[in-house]
């Protein structure tokens, strides 16, 4: 298992360094100017030239991603252009929000769909089934931003069940944190689950097709006992994949869900970097996404390999 670690470790280095490349080189090939954003409109060419200098663009693209690449080394992500602050400390500012809705968006995600989808698998072709199947079809048809305003106006206007935004720390007050937390997360939850849940159903089918499944049966064994003690466990592994990618796929959705309630995350500090080009937060925020992508690919392979030791030891490691 520690070869099987190592081995993925080493494979996402060039990864990580050619994504900070392309993450560099896109910034500075957007159009403006952050120096003429800074200097304000009504600044000389000269000014704008002495902004440049002071924030080291003037230099060669090279140059400029070395000193890049250097800070970071040294845990430096850089100083806003805009406020003059540390990037490092804004985004430390901004983790707790976006971790709260991320983390609660997977759990919702999970029981909704896991349950989902056993059902639908046990009850192929059967009323639940096809209610779980129409519900995921229309859940995946309609995008996120449209569920979170239908939410709002359903159970914060209508209903006055929940606020319609803001943010409120779980330590603060659990009760009233969660009140603001549940719309953002269950908007966030809602497509991904559906996606999972199909993929939760078309495992389960593959193995309840199993001859070790089949040898369960005609020991008279029940349905429930066959599920739980000898399919899921097999059916895990492609599930534990599609989660470790979906949690990708939420970071990038964090971003439009923290604007439309208005949740103090990663995602609205860096759509607000996007507007002002304040460019070192925005490259800081990105950096982050990539490296928690990366933390959450390599653990999913770690799973993936103790989940089922074939995958390891078919990839050349050994039994540790």
């Amino acid at each position: 298992m520690v070869s099987f670690a190592i081995r993925r470790l080493i494979q996402t280095i060039p990864v990580v360094f050619l994504t900070t490349v392309l993450i560099f080189l896109l910034l500075h090939l957007v159009p403006g100017d952050p120096a003429e954003a800074i200097a304000g409109p009504d600044a000389t060419p000269a000014e704008i030239q002495t902004v440049r200098h002071e924030l080291g663009i003037d230099q060669p693209l090279p140059v400029q991603y070395v000193l890049w690449i250097g800070r970071l080394v040294h845990g430096d992500f850089g100083q806003s252009y805009v406020n003059q602050l540390p990037v490092r400390d804004l985004i430390l500012q901004r983790i707790p929000a976006t971790l709260e809705l991320t983390i609660g968006a997977i759990l919702l995600e999970m029981l909704i769909a896991i349950p989902t989808g056993i059902l639908a698998a046990t009850h192929r072709r059967g009323l639940a089934d096809w209610i779980i199947s129409s519900f995921n079809a229309l859940v995946l048809a309609i995008p996120n931003f449209w569920f979170a305003i239908l939410a709002i106006l359903l159970f914060a206007l209508a209903l006055a069940w929940l606020p319609p935004g803001g943010y409120l720390a779980l330590q603060t007050n659990l009760l009233l944190g969660l009140k603001f937390l549940i719309l953002p997360a269950a908007t966030l939850a809602l497509s991904h689950a559906a996606v999972l849940s199909r993929y939760v159903k078309a495992s389960l089918l593959d193995v309840l097709h199993q001859d070790y499944v089949r040898t369960a049966r005609a020991k008279g064994l029940s349905e429930r006992v066959i599920v739980q003690r000898h399919v899921l466990r097999n059916a895990l592994v492609p599930v534990a994949t599609i989660l470790g990618l979906q949690f990708g796929r939420m970071l990038g959705g964090v971003v439009i869900i923290e604007a439309v309630f208005a949740w103090p995350g990663i995602g609205s500090l860096l759509l607000d970097s996007i507007e002002s080009r304040d460019y070192t937060v925005v490259q800081g925020t990105l950096l982050l996404f990539l490296i928690v992508f990366m933390v959450v690919n390599f653990l999913t392979d770690l799973a993936y390999g103790f989940i089922d030791p074939r995958i390891r030891l078919a990839d050349g490691g050994q039994r540790s």
